[in-house]
Order: C-alpha cells, then structure tokens, then sequence
C-alpha cells in the first residue's frame, strides 16, 4: 500500500489523522514547511512542502495514491494549481469542509463557509475521486480560551451561534476510515460530522470550569470590541473579519448526525469528555517557591 499524504499533520485533526492511521497499520506521508519541526511520529514520512507553493509539491506527491487535504487559507488563490498536482499524482482526495455550507444557497452566510464552498466544487472538478468530510466546530477551537480561563475564569468574547461540537478525534476517526478504504463505498460522498449534543459558548466554558473545578462563565462582548481586542492581540485582520462575519451571520443550527457512529462504529465522543481530556491546559499555572 503506497504512503498516505497528510496535509496539516501539525494541526489538531491532523495530529490525529496521522496517529490514527499509524495506530491501524497505514504508511504515513506528512507535508510540512518544515519538516525539522513538525514532530511528527517517527514512523510517519515528513517530506517539505507548501500549499502556498505548488510548484513544491510534486517531489511530496510521487508515488502517492490518497491524499488529506485541509486547507488553510482564507481563499481559493492558488487553489486550482495546488490541485492539478494532486490529481497528477493521487487517485483519491478526502477534503475536510464545514457542516455550515448550504448546497442549495447561492452564497454562503459567512466567508469561512463560502471558502468551503469554493472549494468542494473545485475539488469536484480535479479530476481524482473525492470524499468531502463537513465537519462541524471542532471542540479543540476551545483552546483559545485557555489563557483567560487561567488567569481569570471568564472568557469576553462575541457571541455565536450554538452548534453540535465535535471532538477532532471524532473528525480524525471517520478520516482514517474514509482514507483506508479499500473499495467505492466513500467516493463521491459527502458526510456531515457533528456531535451528539447542541451547545453555545457559555455552555461551553460552564463545562471546562467543570472539569478544573472552577466556576468560570462567558461574558459576551460587542463586535466592535471583539475586533479590537483580537487585532491588538496580533491575529492577522483577514482571520477576524472572517472570524467576527461568522459570529454575526451564522444561523443557530440544530443539526445532530449519526454519522461518525455509521462509520466508526463508535458514537460521537460529548465536549464534556473533550474538557476532561484538556483540564490540565485550563488550569491556571502553579510556580515553585
């Protein structure tokens, strides 16, 4: 079996993409800008390689068969180069997409789901066979809130629509499967991944409080300070008007699938088991006398 290509294997799904699929057997490609520090699995083949180049992926490509794509830009600039050299090389694409994107809108409520969109149809018109995995917020965006929560138990940020929440290790299990199958079954597919349970950001930081046993609550706060707060803290401007446009324009959404249990066999892990899991990065740091 030729070696799986990873792309984002230094990110929270991708991590686990690449764990999972060492755990099972699989021969693991990573794409990495620097491969020196990825630290990566030594099992695991970390080749260079850039989206944001394409001209650096055919060496990372050669003898590839399937590739993971997570894309991790905010446009599809260049979108189109980087996937005529997949389809040069892989026969089969598993792109991870949001469970925001609505097929029958001729525009997407926000810029991150329209991304989406963009992409799925560029995927489709490649060339090799493609699964779209529309995931919903992974439980892991969490860990943005850890310093506030250690140093002051509430969390200010702006509002957003509840959603079923998804543990990335969830997200990463129906990949591997999707990935390693052997037949047709996936091709062509689009499977919708959520949790098993709505819930909003004070839900959300109720729970992790839970799990360091701190009361800690969400404290909302308008657009306008939001945008400053995040600009003042360095995130670049394109990143918080995407960010800030789905805080505003995103519509609640009540969808619960079953399908990670469908195809893993196992039901979808709750944001509760995700907050004890990650207590320890919540709490606030002790020093030594």
């Amino acid at each position: 079996m030729s070696e799986i290509l990873v792309t984002g294997a230094t990110g929270n799904v991708g991590r686990e993409v690449v764990a999972q699929l060492l755990a099972g057997g699989a021969g693991v490609r990573a794409l990495a800008r620097d491969p020196e520090s990825a630290g990566l699995p030594g099992a695991v083949t970390v080749v260079a390689g850039d989206l944001s180049r394409p001209d650096t992926l055919d060496e990372a490509l050669s003898g590839v068969e399937t590739v993971f794509l997570i894309w991790p830009f905010l446009s599809t600039e260049g979108a189109t180069a980087v996937l005529a050299a997949v389809a040069r090389h892989a026969r089969r694409v598993v792109y991870l997409s949001s469970s925001g994107v609505d097929e029958g809108a001729e525009r997407q409520t926000d810029p991150i789901n329209q991304l989406h969109a963009d992409m799925e149809r560029l995927i489709e018109k490649s060339g090799p066979a493609w699964t779209v995995l529309r995931s919903d917020t992974l439980a892991s965006n969490a860990r943005g809130w850890a310093g506030q929560i250690r140093t002051t138990h509430v969390v200010r940020g702006p509002g957003i629509a509840a959603t079923a929440l998804i543990h990335e290790r969830d997200v990463a299990a129906v990949a591997v499967r999707v990935l390693t199958d052997d037949g047709h079954e996936h091709e062509g597919a689009t499977h919708v991944l959520t949790g098993p349970e709505v819930l909003g950001r004070a839900d959300q930081v109720r729970l992790i409080g839970e799990a360091i046993g701190r009361t800690t609550r969400f404290e909302e706060v308008p657009v306008r300070v939001a945008r400053e707060r995040m600009l003042a803290d360095g995130r670049p401007p394109a990143l918080v008007e995407a960010l800030l446009a789905s805080a505003e324009n995103r519509p609640a959404s009540h969808l619960i699938t079953g399908t990670v249990e469908e195809i893993t066999g196992a039901p979808a892990r709750t944001f509760r088991s995700w907050a004890q899991e990650h207590a320890d990065e919540f709490r606030a740091l002790r020093h030594a006398v």
